[in-house]
């Protein structure tokens, strides 16, 4: 079926009207807190700071740029294995997370950083819309190819919405613990894109399974985006932490964690190749899972050895579930997870979150301290008599209401990208750039043999008859006197 994909007004308006519309929000509630404002010479003079360094910013700035760095670059990049997305894949998760990030700051400051009717803006702020942009990357990978720019925004503002609220509930009413985010960014975003892409289940998209595909450079680029994702994960996990122990901890668990998903990954995508290959899909996407199973738990006491254990696992289940469950979702449930965001981040998202309450439930003064034990899981205050179950059994209800709020909001968001003048692609033109971009002439370098009828004639040279003489009178060339085999060997030659 044809479909109309001109974007040429529908895409500049939407763009526009959002933008206008974050600058009129910004001007009205958007406050600089008093660590970013003028008056920050005066708050040190009162609280008698010594130095500029004691500023947050010196904390924190470090670790949003790493989590800057995996948003834009990672993210952007693993997307880009499919051999003809590759512009839009890197193109329109730059579009998301920019405007991504604006409407968080804002839904997550009327709920958490609100003040004197103004939302306070700071480093830490813009950390957590990092994070809430990062779940809305992950159900990206799910409509990956099959939905239109429009329809991407569209997504964007209702996710941010819907995460901002279920991020609410689980940290502020029913104080969870969720560091590394395994609860509110992975699995959330899994299931909501996973949900919103059965909604949008496309049957003849067969027609458009050889561009689904990858090749070899597509392969070796979305490699550049699990390396920076590798590499920063642990910033990632931490960055929300308290100062000290807390984030410290955080940051060595993730790093543990996922050097044990790497090695089970590269080994259980060896045993399911019948020649004992590997699979570049496992080694993308699996080799990350352990940074998704320990985020929930990772400030908390897990100990190096359990934050093995659970990359150990991660790294087989997401490579088996990339093997044998993803095919098994497509065919019989009519989910079509284009980069398969249900193994790296649905199924390790729940581990985390079922590591995070085992942990929770199974701390102590022994292992914590009871200063420890205040500080890291919050028993303190109205919580005086809050026990570890409690803790426990809080950790699975927000995990539950999560899955919930996701497959929920999933459905409804789903029906309305379904409405048929959102610009999307046709199911045979899915995975395809030049529907949206412009794409530049591929310059391929030919070789065009010599035509030597073309050549400028030689000058003519009197011939002279002659008669070569045998082998036998020719005189040997002298051992002194070098051959060059590019030299031509005439008639004169001959006679000399």
């Amino acid at each position: 079926m044809a479909r109309n994909t001109n974007l040429r007004w529908r895409l500049p308006v939407i763009c526009l009207v959002l933008q206008v519309a974050m600058v009129i929000l910004f001007g009205v509630f958007m406050r600089y807190d008093i660590q970013a404002d003028a008056h920050w010479w005066l708050e040190k003079k009162l609280k008698n700071i010594s130095s500029d360094i004691e500023n947050d910013f010196y904390y924190r700035y470090p670790s949003l740029q790493d989590v800057h760095a995996m948003v834009f670059v990672g993210f952007g990049f693993l997307m880009t294995f499919l051999q003809r997305y590759g512009f839009s894949a890197v193109g329109f998760n730059f579009l998301l997370a920019a405007f991504g990030i604006q409407w968080a700051l804002l839904m997550q400051g009327w709920f958490r950083f609100f003040e004197e009717g103004h939302i306070i803006l700071s480093v830490e702020n813009i950390i957590e819309a990092d994070f809430c942009v990062a779940s809305t990357c992950v159900a990206f990978g799910a409509v990956l190819g099959k939905i239109s720019p429009v329809q991407l925004l569209i997504m964007t503002f209702f996710q941010v919405t819907l995460f901002a609220v279920n991020e609410y509930i689980l940290l502020n009413l029913i104080e969870a613990k969720d560091a590394g985010g395994s609860m509110t960014i992975h699995t959330f975003g899994a299931y909501f894109g996973l949900t919103v892409t059965w909604i949008l289940y496309r049957k003849n998209l067969e027609q458009s399974k050889q561009r689904q595909s990858s090749v070899y450079h597509s392969d070796l680029f979305a490699m550049i985006g699990t390396l920076f994702l590798w590499i920063f994960w642990p910033s990632f996990n931490s960055a929300s932490c308290f100062h000290g122990d807390t984030q410290h901890r955080a940051a060595l668990n993730t790093y543990l964690s996922l050097a044990a998903s790497v090695l089970t990954t590269v080994a259980v995508s060896s045993i399911v190749h019948k020649k004992g290959k590997l699979d570049m899909v496992h080694i993308q996407n699996a080799t990350l899972a352990g940074g998704v199973g320990v985020g929930t738990a990772a400030e908390m006491m897990l100990t190096p050895y359990g934050a093995l254990i659970v990359g150990f696992f991660c790294g087989i289940i997401s490579t088996l579930g990339f093997t044998y469950l993803s095919p098994f979702l497509e065919s019989h449930l009519r989910i079509q997870d284009t980069c398969g965001i249900h193994n790296l981040h649905g199924i390790p998202g729940i581990i985390g979150a079922i590591v995070g309450a085992v942990t929770a439930a199974y701390s102590s003064p022994d292992v914590y301290g009871e200063p420890g034990l205040v500080h890291s899981l919050g028993f303190g205050g109205y919580k005086a008599d809050w026990t570890k179950r409690m803790q426990g059994s809080s950790q699975i209800f927000g995990l539950l209401l999560t899955l919930a709020m996701a497959l929920v909001g999933g459905i409804i968001v789903g029906l309305i990208l379904k409405l048929p003048f959102w610009g999307e692609a046709a199911d045979e033109n899915c995975f395809e750039d030049t529907i949206y971009w412009e794409i530049p002439e591929e310059v391929n370098t030919v070789y065009i043999p010599e035509d030597l009828t073309h050549k400028h004639p030689a000058p003519v040279v009197p011939s002279i008859p002659m008669v070569l003489p045998s082998a036998s009178l020719i005189p040997p060339v002298p051992p002194t006197t070098p051959v060059s085999l590019a030299t031509p060997i005439t008639s004169a030659s001959l006679i000399h």
